[in-house]
């Protein structure tokens, strides 16, 4: 079937945060943001990503990637194709995900139908950013309602943020991301506190590189690896030191990559959590066709923002509703 030409359109923007955003590295008061737009005759998809300095992008880096694929996607490139011609990373992420919005549309159908997926809600985990002590506690006690914290660490005073934590949310599941912030020798030493709060899983608590003397089952609660594992071509080098790898779109360069990494890294045996970068609920909206059936969720981004995307997400509490094809997919 003879399709009309696609007309690709990238732009950025910003989501003022309700607070602060702080993890190992820094803090942030803003989710700056690209948004790719595909128009195909009478449709229209979206997508959404997020550079991230960790792994060298900006905004303009980004835009620029986006503006040297935009022949590519104008001349009918298959999502396929892209991943081929174009590298991992945020940019490739927002016009994959635009392609399957697009696709979709025009087809009919919706992005679970295609994938023959039950669009079952999620609860997501809630971040307790990393900040002073006292802050943190606050941030526990107003969401200790909430059944999974996510707690933001990275430095090697970190028990009496950990403590402070597990006392003000004495009743949520509790797990914890250092970001790359330890070394071993600061992991060593948390481990006895780790277990004492009920942490259920410790995410990269060291950085990429240092972390392949970490094995799987090692510990009593699990390991999961962020930066250790952005696609299928970095999952061999996490199998054995990890229990868990967290798959972020932004990390895979889409939706396409993430489902096949999703299905390696369960033939390996390994758990699945899929998370996001600070976003929209416009870049939530894939990642949570992904994480149907994940073992942990970490999508809470749109609860950080002062104010989402028309056609956001619906909470109740911690749980996450299905999107409405208005925002997506």
């Amino acid at each position: 079937m003879a399709y009309s030409k696609r007309r690709l359109h990238a732009a950025s923007y910003r989501y003022p945060l309700k607070k602060a955003f702080g993890i190992s590295r820094g803090t942030k008061t803003s989710a700056d943001v690209v948004i790719v737009t595909i128009e195909q005759g009478a449709y229209c998809g979206r997508g959404e990503c997020v550079p991230y300095e960790r792994y060298g992008e900006t905004i303009a880096s980004v835009i620029e990637q986006i503006d040297a694929a935009t022949p590519l996607i104008e001349s009918n490139t298959s999502r396929s194709d892209l991943t081929q011609e174009v590298s991992a990373g945020a940019a490739r992420n927002a016009i994959d995900c635009a392609l399957w919005d697009l696709e979709v549309k025009r087809d009919g159908v919706t992005v679970f139908d295609r994938l023959m997926l039950t669009r079952n809600p999620l609860t997501t985990a809630y971040t307790v950013p990393y900040s002073d002590v006292e802050e943190m506690r606050k941030v526990a006690f107003e969401n200790a309602r909430r059944p999974l914290l996510k707690i933001k660490l990275g430095s090697p005073d970190d028990i009496r943020r950990l403590e402070a934590v597990a006392a003000a949310a004495p009743n949520a599941r509790l797990i914890v991301d250092a970001n790359e912030g330890w070394s071993l020798q600061d992991f060593e030493k948390l481990v006895g506190k780790l277990v004492e709060a009920n942490v259920m899983m410790v995410e990269q608590p060291l950085p990429v590189g240092d972390d392949t003397g970490l094995k799987a089952d090692g510990y009593p609660f699990m390991l999961c690896a962020d930066e250790s594992c952005h696609d299928r071509k970095s999952l061999e080098s996490v199998i054995g030191h990890y229990d868990m790898i967290n798959i972020k779109l932004d990390k895979t360069g889409g939706l396409t990559e993430a489902l096949s990494l999703k299905e390696e890294a369960r033939a390996a045996g390994l758990k699945i959590m899929v998370g996001c970068m600070v976003g929209s609920s416009l870049a939530m909206a894939p990642a949570f066709v992904l994480g149907q059936g994940a073992d942990i969720i970490d999508l809470d981004g749109p609860l950080l923002l002062k104010h989402d995307v028309k056609n956001g997400f619906e909470f109740d509490n911690s749980l996450m509703m299905p999107p409405s094809s208005e925002l997506w997919g």
